[in-house]
C-alpha cells in the first residue's frame, strides 16, 4: 500500500476496536484531539485508532501503553462545533502495526506499517457461513435471528463485510475484539473460536459448573 502514509496520528481508546468496513461516529473533545482532527482535516483524513493495554488510567494524559496493532479510518463526516469540538464520521479501512512512535505533537502519531486484509481471505463458503449462522443463533437468541435477516438476507453481506461487522458490533470484550483484529485473515477462524468459548463458558454457569445456576442448555 505505497499511496498510503508512513506516519499517521494515533488515537487510542478503551473500549473501541475498529474494523475495515466499519464506520463509527466519535465525538472528539479533548484539547490534544482537537489539534489532531485540525491537522489530518486538512490533509489525507487518516487516523490510527487503537487499543489502550493494561492499566492506562493514571497515565492517559501521557503515554500508556497501546497494542502494537491498530485499524486505521478515514473522516468521511465532520462538523465542528461552537465550542471547538468536533463531531466526525470515521470509516475503516486498513489494519496496520506500530513500528515506532513519535513525539512531535501534543497528539500520538507513529511510523505504521501496512498489513491490510484482502477481501478474498474473508470470503466464506456456504458451510463455513451455515456454522457461523447457527452459532449466532445460539449466542443471541431471537435478536441473532433478526440481524441476520437484515445483514445477510436484506443486505447481502457476506464474507469481508459482514465478518468485520461482526467482529465491531458484537457484545464482547474489547480484548477479544482486539484479538480478531490482530488476527488478520484468520479472522473467520478466531471469531468462530471466540463464540465457541463463549457458548461453553455460558453452559458452564457462574461457578464453572456445567448445568449449575444460570446456565443455558
Amino acid at each position: 500500500m505505497a499511496d498510503l502514509p508512513s506516519i499517521i496520528p494515533l488515537f487510542p481508546l478503551p473500549n473501541l476496536v475498529l474494523f475495515p468496513g466499519v464506520r463509527v461516529p466519535l465525538r472528539i473533545f479533548e484539547p490534544r484531539y482537537r489539534e489532531m482532527i485540525a491537522d489530518v482535516a486538512s490533509g489525507e483524513g487518516i487516523i490510527g485508532m487503537m487499543l489502550l493495554k493494561g492499566d492506562w488510567v493514571g497515565d492517559y494524559h501521557a503515554y500508556p501503553d497501546i497494542f502494537t496493532m491498530g485499524c486505521a479510518g478515514k473522516i468521511s463526516e465532520l462538523v465542528r462545533l461552537p465550542d471547538g469540538r468536533y463531531n466526525l464520521t470515521l470509516e475503516g479501512f486498513a489494519e496496520f502495526r506500530v513500528v515506532r512512535e513519535i513525539r512531535q505533537r501534543p497528539y500520538r502519531q507513529a511510523q505504521v506499517e501496512w498489513c491490510p486484509v484482502a477481501r478474498a481471505d474473508l470470503d466464506c463458503d456456504m458451510e463455513t457461513l451455515e456454522g457461523l449462522r447457527e452459532m449466532l443463533f445460539s449466542y443471541l437468541g431471537p435478536p441473532g435471528m433478526e440481524a441476520w435477516r437484515t445483514l445477510v438476507e436484506e443486505r447481502g453481506l457476506t464474507g469481508f463485510d459482514l465478518i468485520n461487522l461482526l467482529c465491531f458490533h458484537l457484545d464482547l470484550s474489547p480484548i477479544e475484539k482486539q484479538t480478531m483484529l490482530e488476527a488478520l485473515a484468520n479472522r473467520i477462524d478466531c471469531l468462530i473460536d471466540v463464540l465457541t468459548f463463549r457458548l461453553e463458558e455460558r453452559k458452564l454457569g457462574p461457578g464453572g459448573q456445567r448445568g449449575g445456576p444460570g446456565s443455558v442448555q
